[in-house]
C-alpha cells in the first residue's frame, strides 16, 4: 500500500497489472462463448415460438403427475419439464402453439386431480411474432450503445468512447454467457435486464472517466509512466464510490431473485450478473483499455515528432 502525493491511499498498481485482467476476462469470455455456441440458449416464448403454462396447482404436486397429464391431453406435443416455482406453482412451456380451448381441457383434467383452486396464466407467441421481437431487442440494445458511444464520443474524447465500447461490449456478453451456462430462460425481461445494466455501467465509467479527465488538467502525463500513476490513482480514488453504489443495487437485486415472484426472477439474476460485471469492466477493462489507446497514441506523437526533427 503507497500513498500519493494528494494521499489518495494505493492499496495495488491496478494499471500495472491490467495484462492479467484482460487474460481473465478474455478466458471467461472465450469459455462463455464456446459453451453458448454448443449448448445454446433456453429461449422464452418471447423470442420463439410456442405457448408457455403457468400453473397455480394451491396443494403438494408430483412434476411428473401434471407431465402425466399433459402428455394425456396433448400426446403429440413436445413440452419442457414441469419445473415447480413459489408456492405450489409450476410452469411449463410447449414448442408449439396450444389452442385456448386445448388449455380449457388441460385445466379442467388438472382440477379434476387437485381441485377447484387450480388456475392457470397461458402466453402464446406465433413464429412471427417471436421473430419481429428478436429483431426489436435486437435493434433496442443497438440503438442504446450507439448513443451512449456518441454521449461518450462528445463528453470527454473519442479513446474514451472507444473504451466504453470494449467495457459494454464485456458487460453485456457475460451476462449472456451465465444464462447459457445455468440453461436460465432468456426472454423480454432478459433484455429489460441488459438495457438497465448498460444505463448503470455507462454511469460508472462516466465517474471514473471523468476523475481522470480532471487529474489530466492537474497531473503531469507526458509519459508513460506518469500516465499510468495517474489512472491508477483516479481509480482509487472513484474506488469506493463505484464498489458502493453497485453494492446497494446488488444486495437489493439479490433479494428480489431470492425471495420476488418468479415472473421477475431472471430479470434480477441478469441484473446482478451485469452489475458485478459491469463494476469490475470499468475499473480493471474500460479504464485499461483507454490507458493502452492513450499509450499508443503518444508513443506514436513521439515517433512522429522524432521523425520531423
Amino acid at each position: 500500500m503507497s500513498f500519493d502525493k494528494d494521499h489518495t491511499v494505493i492499496r495495488f498498481d491496478i494499471v500495472k497489472n491490467r495484462r492479467k485482467f484482460f487474460l481473465f476476462s478474455g478466458a471467461i469470455i472465450v469459455l462463455g462463448l464456446l459453451f453458448s455456441l454448443f449448448q445454446g440458449f433456453n429461449l422464452g416464448v418471447d423470442f420463439q415460438a410456442g405457448t408457455r403454462l403457468d400453473i397455480y396447482v394451491g396443494k403438494e404436486f408430483v412434476p411428473a403427475d401434471v407431465e402425466a397429464i399433459l402428455k394425456e391431453q396433448l400426446p403429440e406435443a413436445k413440452f419442457s419439464a414441469v419445473t415447480p416455482y413459489g408456492t405450489n406453482q409450476a410452469y411449463t412451456r410447449f414448442d408449439q402453439t396450444v389452442s385456448s380451448d386445448k388449455m380449457m381441457e388441460i385445466e379442467q383434467a388438472l382440477k379434476a386431480k387437485y381441485g377447484d383452486q387450480v388456475t392457470k396464466q397461458v402466453a402464446t407467441v406465433d413464429p412471427s411474432i417471436a421473430r419481429e421481437m428478436v429483431k426489436k431487442a435486437a435493434i433496442a440494445v443497438l440503438i442504446a450503445s450507439l448513443g451512449i458511444i456518441v454521449y461518450i464520443a462528445f463528453r470527454f474524447q473519442w479513446l474514451f468512447g472507444i473504451a466504453t465500447v470494449v467495457g459494454l461490449a464485456h458487460d453485456v456478453i457475460i451476462p449472456i454467457a451465465l444464462f447459457s451456462v445455468l440453461g436460465l430462460e432468456v426472454d423480454i425481461t432478459f433484455i429489460a435486464a441488459i438495457l438497465t445494466i448498460l444505463g448503470y455501467s455507462i454511469n460508472d465509467k462516466i465517474v471514473i472517466f471523468d476523475r481522470i479527465r480532471e487529474n489530466l488538467k492537474t497531473m503531469k502525463s507526458k509519459s508513460v509512466e506518469e500516465l499510468e500513476h495517474l489512472v491508477n490513482v483516479s481509480l482509487w480514488q472513484t474506488m469506493r464510490r463505484s464498489v458502493f453504489t453497485v453494492a446497494t443495487v446488488f444486495f437489493t437485486a439479490m433479494a428480489i431473485a431470492i425471495l420476488g415472484s418468479e415472473s421477475i426472477r431472471n430479470f434480477s439474476l441478469a441484473l446482478v450478473f451485469g452489475l458485478v460485471s459491469g463494476t469490475y469492466s470499468s475499473i480493471f477493462i474500460a479504464a485499461q483499455v483507454w490507458v493502452n489507446l492513450k499509450e499508443r497514441s503518444m508513443l506514436k506523437k513521439k515517433r512522429t515528432t522524432t521523425t520531423s526533427n
